[in-house]
């Protein structure tokens, strides 16, 4: 769990706006400011995709094997990190949703990269190329892997007690969409996928048809 504390001038999303459905959440984070700030070298950029799992009944969330020590923040309070290890290769971070004990999270998938590109790109290992700088940040390991967030970042409280914090934003930098969730097995079918529709961060499918989210 990250122990650095950031700058009170900035305004962190409060617990309040995570305790609710996760379905609002997951629309509402979008047009919001991910930030980590590693040792005073801060990272940032704005989310353009996220993704909800929501509960023990659906199959795509973790909380479907119930409670265990590794699915444990799932469970609350809301406004917390879930970072966990993908297939052994990327690391994927969540913020946690709903009230406590009804385990619930919404995966940021992309994020539009703002501040600290330069170190973006060298944990990304890319050149600086407009083409390539809209991709450092596309899809959920690409986007851990450019603001550096590990397992260390596992159960931080995104809220302002961390070094790694969401706070407010300019808003949808466009008009939103919503289609079936990616890169999953099972749980394919369920529309829970939220994104800025034709953005060039956007890490999956760019368009829909769908437009409402059914919970």
């Amino acid at each position: 769990m990250s122990t650095g504390r950031r700058p009170r001038r900035h305004r962190a999303l409060p617990r309040s706006f995570f305790a609710r459905p996760t379905l609002d959440v997951a629309r509402e984070l979008i047009g919001a400011r991910l930030v980590h700030d590693v040792d005073g070298v801060r990272t940032s950029g704005i989310i353009v995709e996220t993704e909800a799992y929501i509960g023990e009944d659906d199959p795509a969330c973790h909380a479907a094997a119930g409670l265990t020590r590794r699915t444990a923040p799932l469970y609350g309070p809301a406004g917390l990190a879930y970072v966990y290890l993908n297939y052994g290769i990327h690391f994927l971070l969540n913020a946690v949703t709903e009230a406590e004990g009804h385990p619930a999270a919404v995966l940021l998938r992309a994020l539009a990269p703002e501040a600290g590109l330069d170190v973006m790109r060298a944990r990304r290992g890319v050149t600086a190329s407009p083409r390539l700088d809209r991709g450092l940040c596309r899809g959920p390991g690409n986007l851990t892997r450019a603001l550096g967030v590990s397992l260390h970042q596992n159960g931080a409280d995104l809220c302002g007690g961390s070094a790694l914090w969401i706070e407010e934003g300019p808003g949808p930098p466009g008009p939103l969409v919503w289609g079936p969730r990616i890169g999953i097995s099972v749980g394919v079918d369920t529309p829970w996928r939220c994104w800025v529709a034709d953005h060039p961060s956007v890490s999956g499918q760019r368009t829909a048809a769908v437009t409402k989210a059914r919970r």
